[in-house]
């Protein structure tokens, strides 16, 4: 009870338990309650208005990092020779993994590499 008194701000409140209590007391009780609760809420509303604002600007860091993706995507795609195209798009459909994903040193079929030299350089 003295915690539910130090929490509810009244640091001499006496709360009767017994049939003798007023109705003004219990008043006051569901007052002090109200007042806690409206406390709890405008917490509550602070920290959700806080992550929404860091959510907000995750998402506009996230768009822009899909349209600088995007533009190097199709940057790519106007680079890459038509053999090198279709190499991609059968990789696709076979579900084998990218050129890209290759460690570098290793050795590329013959095939791959005459289609890579015929392409533009950078």
């Amino acid at each position: 009870i003295s915690f539910l008194s130090s929490l509810l701000g009244t640091e001499n409140a006496s709360v009767r338990l017994d049939n003798s209590s007023s109705g003004a007391s219990v008043v006051a009780i569901d007052n002090k309650i109200e007042q806690a609760m409206d406390l709890v809420k405008s917490h509550l509303m602070y920290a959700v208005r806080e992550e929404v604002e860091v959510l907000k600007e995750q998402i506009k860091e996230l768009i822009e990092k899909n349209s600088q993706l995007e533009q190097e995507n199709n940057l790519l795609k106007t680079l890459a020779s038509p053999e090198q195209l279709a190499q991609f798009q059968a990789q696709l459909q076979t579900g084998s993994p990218a050129a890209s994903t290759q460690p570098q040193g290793t050795t590329q079929p013959p095939a791959q590499a005459a289609s890579q030299g015929s392409g533009p350089t950078a």
